[in-house]
């Protein structure tokens, strides 16, 4: 009996530290996820960085890696620094080969495919263009006479620029390149893609609003998205967004006229020129938001469906699965409402969806 009792003891005592070692292993399996924040400036604007991981992060060494990435790609596609790739680029007037970097070269080859695929509503070669509607690094004064604009538009087209085996040719000495409508996504794409090589999986990548991410956030939910609601005149009070969107994962850009204007004698007019006809956009459609796999995609997508029609723009997306987007627009009566092409959910509109 004696014999038993003390077996029982020796047994219980085990199973008492094999819970314990249970328990500890449970926890430091188990250990909070740690969130950080991480903010700079990049390409005129600012960019935001957001990970979750339960692991440790070393935030100053990400923030440089971070910073040493985007400070590469400005040199590279910055019309506003003098000595970037692409200034020297758009002051190289031959018709000879010229070598380029592999990203600068990547980033013009995509957006010389999207402007195929728009019949030339988006176009890269808009540099000079701009700068005579007053944007840019070197903009002009006053509203342009229509020859200017027409004399210009001799220079412009995405046709002038030729990609081939890593290298760029001229067809035409003067032709200029901008790559604002497109290099911000490219610039979230590569942030994004050195977080996931560095082994994260829950990533918020934004710069000046265009962001991709993947993974979930510090809640264990689905990233969210603001859908950004433009100034109004209206008495009412304002609401900073018209609509959510939770995903699992994409990427996200918005084309505006309302963010960037300029007045020129008391006219103001929309960053957006219609590369066609030389001048700004006057359409009723107040914004475009465009979801795809790529930042780069959505944002060269959104700028292009800003230079078109709703109609236009819907029939050009009619036959493309990888691309959604949501467009919102002011009604004849100056009635907001949303229309959408693709698979969407949006999450608490506060405009008719039609």
């Amino acid at each position: 009996m004696i014999v038993l009792v003390k077996l029982f003891k020796i047994l219980k005592i085990k199973k008492t530290q094999l819970l314990l070692g249970f328990l500890l292993l449970f926890i430091c399996c188990d250990r909070p996820d740690e969130k950080i924040i991480i903010k700079g400036s990049t390409m005129g604007t600012s960019y935001v960085v957001k990970i979750v991981a339960n692991k440790d992060i070393e935030t100053k060494k990400i923030k440089y890696s971070i910073d040493s990435i985007l400070v590469k790609l400005n040199k590279q596609m910055s019309t506003w620094d003098p000595e970037s790739e692409i200034s020297k680029f758009n002051r190289w007037e031959s018709l000879e080969p010229y070598d380029v970097s592999r990203q600068f070269y990547e980033v013009v080859e995509s957006a010389l495919y999207l402007s195929k695929k728009t019949n030339g509503m988006f176009d890269a070669t808009v540099f000079d263009l701009s700068s005579l509607w007053g944007f840019g690094p070197n903009p002009k004064s006053g509203i342009p006479e229509k020859k200017n604009i027409d004399s210009i538009l001799t220079l412009t087209g995405y046709e002038n620029i030729i990609c081939t085996n890593g290298i760029l040719m001229k067809k035409n000495r003067k032709a200029k390149l901008d790559l604002n409508a497109i290099a911000k996504g490219y610039g979230v794409d590569v942030i994004f893609n050195f977080l996931r090589t560095s082994g994260f999986e829950n990533i918020f990548v934004e710069i000046g609003g265009e962001v991709k991410f993947t993974g979930y956030n510090f809640r264990n939910e689905n990233w969210s998205v603001g859908l950004e609601n433009p100034i109004s005149n209206q008495i009412d009070k304002q609401i900073p967004f018209f609509g959510v969107l939770k995903n699992e994962g994409c990427a996200i850009a918005t084309s505006a006229n309302y963010r960037n204007f300029v007045d020129l004698d008391g006219t103001i007019l929309g960053h957006t020129i219609n590369p066609k006809s030389g001048f700004p956009i006057q359409t009723n459609v107040l914004s475009v938001t465009v979801i795809s796999k790529t930042c780069m995609e959505s944002d060269g997508w959104a700028t292009a469906l800003m230079t078109m029609s709703y109609e236009q723009g819907a029939s050009i997306l009619s036959g493309n699965d990888s691309v959604s987007a949501i467009w919102l627009m002011r009604g004849a009566d100056g009635l907001r409402y949303i229309t959408m092409e693709g698979e969407i959910n949006i999450i608490d509109p506060i405009y008719d969806i039609r």
